[in-house]
């Protein structure tokens, strides 16, 4: 079997699917993909519930990107609906547009007092721009002040508190840059070029992405009962191989957690499908200020899907990730001291200059997808000009 394939690739989300078909595809190579679920699409796998509704299994995925390399070579897949995506923040029975914009602090403070707020803003920090909350809370204007307190109070502390349990100091600044405060009135959730969803879903992306001659899919496999990394050389069901292994995974379930466990938050995701055609106002709803749950998503408003007397939708709430079963590593929590936990991790694998760490898993890092798909190109234009 080993002499049969020039790579394998471990994980069939966006990292490993990308990976395997630009090989495949480009540079000829046979490349065998092994995914531990039952299904390909990773996270962003999508679905027909039992009530007819295309859900997405874990969680919300919403295409976007500034990339035109990417979304020129994942369009190759999937057309794509003109969907933009918004986000209100449920704050005591109002909702407001998150990330917090001018519109939320017309909504906030009324117009006028909003109004001289907004000036303030636009003067200290000019029109268009997103300022971090923290940045925001260190201005030393007594007026924006009161308004950081606010949004901090009542838009991103409890929030937060819920999905990382932490406080906005104790995580690091690249996590909590992703909630800014907006000096606009577009209320849109991004502001990407080239924003939209699969138009017949994920799922069949992925599987057009993955129907290649060279590429041969296996489902139901574990690559850690089949690869052995001990030795100098990495082995495939006992037997040298001699190819490149691309990891997408958890980079301490590799080696077994020998370190310590790298820690994660995970979600847990409560479907409810309702008698309605729908449940609520946007796409996503965070609970900024009350309820266990961080937000909850209805999927019919994500995907355009039309069934006039039924909804479903998802309620979200964080947890601590303790690697049970059935449990998902979604967000790495990245400070000095698990990303030193970490380094040990990449050493080991550093120890094979044919194994390749790639995606948010291997690299224990935030990535958004089109991020991933552009790391993956890359790491494939470097192994095929290596060859």
């Amino acid at each position: 079997m080993q002499a049969a394939f020039d790579c394998i690739v471990v994980g069939a989300g966006f990292a490993g699917a990308v990976a395997a078909r630009e090989l495949a595809e480009r540079g000829n190579w046979r490349v065998l993909v092994l995914e531990r679920r039952d299904h390909i699409a990773g996270n962003a796998y999508d679905r027909l519930d039992s009530a007819g509704v295309l859900i997405h299994q874990y969680g919300p995925h919403i295409f976007h990107t500034g990339d035109k390399r990417v979304y020129d070579w994942l369009s190759r897949f999937t057309q794509w609906s003109d969907y933009q995506h918004r986000v209100v923040a449920e704050v005591y029975g109002q909702q407001m547009p998150v990330p917090f914009n001018l519109t939320s602090l017309s909504m906030a403070y009324g117009p006028e007092r909003g109004a001289g707020l907004e000036r303030k803003l636009l003067e200290t920090y000019g029109p268009e721009r997103k300022v971090t909350i923290l940045e925001l809370r260190q201005n030393s204007d007594p007026a924006l002040a009161e308004l950081a307190d606010y949004i901090y109070e009542h838009i991103f502390l409890h929030y937060t508190m819920k999905q990382w349990d932490q406080s906005p100091e104790e995580i690091d600044p690249n996590t909590t840059a992703r909630v800014p405060i907006f000096l606009s009135r577009d209320d849109r959730y991004f502001q990407d070029a080239y924003q939209g969803m699969p138009l017949e879903g994920y799922a069949p992306m992925f599987s057009r992405m993955l129907d290649h001659p060279n590429i041969t899919v296996e489902l139901g496999i574990d690559a850690r009962d089949r690869l052995d990394l001990e030795g100098a050389q990495i082995c495939l069901d006992g037997k040298p191989f001699s190819g490149h292994v691309i990891y997408t995974g958890a980079a301490d379930e590799l080696f077994d957690c020998r370190f310590g466990r790298l820690p994660y938050r995970t979600l847990e995701f409560q479907f409810e499908t309702h008698p309605v055609e729908y449940y609520q106002s946007h796409a996503t709803v965070n609970y900024t200020v009350s309820e266990p749950w961080t937000r909850i998503t209805e999927f019919k408003r994500l995907t355009g899907q039309v069934l006039p007397d039924r909804t479903t939708i998802a309620k979200e709430i964080s947890h601590a990730y303790t690697g049970a079963p059935g449990e998902t590593p979604y967000y790495a929590i990245i400070n000095q001291e698990n990303n030193c936990l970490y380094g040990r991790y990449q050493a080991l694998a550093g120890r094979h200059q044919s194994l390749h760490l790639l995606g948010r898993l291997a690299e224990y890092k935030y990535y958004n997808m089109d991020a991933i798909v552009a790391q993956s190109l890359a790491l494939c234009d470097r192994l095929l000009f290596a060859t």
